[in-house]
């Protein structure tokens, strides 16, 4: 077993900072070094270098104290590529700096097929490192694979897979993967004793298409709209960054708020959101899921 050094906490703030303001960038964003270092809680130059160095492949353009990416460019950068930067939040005790040649390389890099990141944290792999780039290689070469599954019932044997990704979903890798050819997500942590198979597969392009598209790892399920109303103080955050699956803002209010739609398949990928945005949040539809949660707290308070 290999034992890697323990990653320090600060190491994950670069790869978040670095990796927002990739994106904003990239989605044709101002940026204002003052306001990033309140943003990051990080000092002037420190920002200055993230932009001037870090960057300096991307050419940005300065005008008024303010930087963006120059129009010709806009969309060059494609979302895959934000995936493949993104992995720095992933991966990041595998590297440990972040050189201008090292981000240039994350953005070239067209090996990283096997990995879809979604959000900024990650998962702590020591201990499970060989695991991980074996079950990589084994979905790079599309080999069929079994391993044992911890399940709350307890061990299952789960044989002959078609493993897809290795999606980090909000900090938490899991395996997709077809079963018998449905569709299906396994916690990453429970998985063990993992045996690749010789045999090998042709991916699914519509599987990889839909991959692609899902925005959580409850996968191959049918999913429910949900509509949230939120106060002006918290708009900002959901027009910044989509916080809710396929979230899509419907109405701008006159009061500053906004009307937010998304699609979930179960309640918890909405309602922890919801708490933590109380009372900034309130859910419009589907209809009983407000008064769901409101009740939940009441019995939480010991007001029921």
């Amino acid at each position: 077993m290999i034992n890697m050094p323990h990653k320090p906490k600060h190491q994950d703030t670069i790869a978040y900072r670095l990796t927002e303001i990739l994106r904003r960038l990239n989605e044709g964003e101002k940026l204002e070094p003052h306001a990033l270092v309140e943003e990051f809680g990080v000092n002037l130059r420190t920002i200055q270098r993230d932009l001037n160095e870090r960057f300096a492949f991307l050419e940005l353009e300065k005008k008024d104290g303010v930087y963006t990416i120059d129009c010709m460019r806009l969309g060059k950068l494609n979302f895959e590529d934000v995936q493949r930067f993104a992995s720095l939040a992933g991966l990041q005790g595998l590297h440990p700096t972040l050189s201008t040649d090292f981000l240039k390389s994350i953005l070239e890099n067209r090996l990283q097929s096997a990995l879809l990141i979604r959000g900024h944290n990650y998962e702590d792999l020591q201990g499970k490192e060989p695991l991980f780039d074996q079950l990589k290689q084994a979905i790079e070469a599309c080999h069929l694979i079994s391993y044992q599954y911890t399940k709350p019932t307890g061990l299952k044997m789960v044989e002959a897979v078609r493993p897809y990704k290795l999606v980090n979903q909000d900090g938490v890798w899991y395996l997709a993967a077809t079963d018998a050819g449905v569709l299906k997500s396994y916690a990453f942590g429970k998985i063990d004793r993992l045996l690749v198979s010789p045999e090998t597969f042709t991916p699914d392009a519509a599987i990889l298409k839909n991959l692609n598209e899902e925005d959580s790892i409850w996968l191959n399920l049918k999913k429910t709209e949900v509509v949230l109303k939120v106060a002006r103080h918290a708009a900002d955050y959901f027009r910044r960054r989509k916080l809710i699956g396929g979230q899509k803002i419907e109405k701008e209010l006159e009061d500053g708020g906004l009307i937010v739609s998304g699609l979930i398949a179960h309640p918890n990928q909405i309602l922890p959101i919801v708490r933590y945005w109380l009372p900034s949040i309130h859910v419009i539809s589907p209809e009983g899921m407000q008064a769901e949660l409101e009740s939940q707290l009441r019995a939480y308070l010991g007001l029921a």
